[in-house]
């Protein structure tokens, strides 16, 4: 892994999905203010897999959710491609999410009186272009468990539904807020798997929170973030498969 004297992990002819200036976000908690992001700058790129390492409180989620259009910043500004997001209305924010944007969180939030397919006919039903539920289950590998239901899943298969669910619209950009964080290693690095299959095999770009640094292993880039600011981002000139990782 090398430390990166500029932002761009490529030739420098790589095309900008999200661009940040000065992004600051304040939070009022009563007399006190907490800074969880300070003039970020940023700029993430299609088809390329971040990890995003921090300290909890140093703004990784908060970041993630002012670029899926779940928060909104204080200060600065974001941009999907050349869509200022700092300027758009509730109902625009609502249908950036709905048309670009696929999220994963540490807790699968299936429901669980639906089948697995069901769970991600939700999307599908929405969505301009989807995949059918069953073709997203089966590149996650759950071609044969399409009529389960979540009780009748292990961990790892419910958060491989979560993922299906959230691809299934063929989102632009997949975020994944700590999404083996509830795992074990071993399962946890087949839903690594999962997602490094869809940034390969989609184009999807892909950022990855976690608090886990093997993880930065198989990345494109590594961006450390501390205090609310970036403090490193560095490129993985060689990067580990998800199956080849261990902690």
């Amino acid at each position: 892994m090398v430390t990166s004297t500029s932002h761009t992990p490529t030739d420098g002819a790589a095309e900008i999905v999200f661009r940040t200036e000065g992004l600051s976000k304040i939070y009022d908690m009563g007399e006190v203010q907490v800074h969880a992001l300070r003039e970020v700058d940023l700029e993430l790129y299609r088809s390329e897999l971040v990890v995003l390492l921090g300290a909890s409180g140093s703004g990784k989620s908060t970041l993630v959710n002012i670029l899926g259009g779940l928060d909104t910043a204080t200060e600065g500004r974001v941009f999907y491609r050349d869509w200022d997001l700092t300027r758009a209305d509730d109902r625009e924010l609502t249908q950036y999410r709905r048309r670009y944007v696929g999220f994963v969180f540490q807790f699968y939030n299936l429901i669980p009186s639906l089948t697995a397919r069901e769970n991600v006919a939700i999307v599908t039903e929405i969505a301009d272009d989807p995949l059918s539920p069953e073709e997203a289950l089966d590149l996650m590998g759950l071609g044969d468990r399409l009529d389960s239901f979540p009780s009748q899943l292990s961990g790892g298969q419910q958060q491989r539904v979560a993922i299906a669910r959230a691809i299934a619209k063929q989102p632009a950009v997949l975020l994944c807020d700590e999404p083996t964080g509830s795992l074990d290693s071993e399962t946890g690095v087949v839903v690594l798997e999962a997602l490094e299959r869809v940034n390969r095999e989609l184009g999807t770009t892909t950022m990855i929170i976690t608090h886990n640094v093997v993880q930065a292993e198989m990345a494109d880039r590594v961006i450390r973030l501390s205090d609310g600011r970036i403090s490193e981002i560095a490129l993985n000139e060689t990067k580990t498969p998800a199956r080849d990782l261990t902690w």
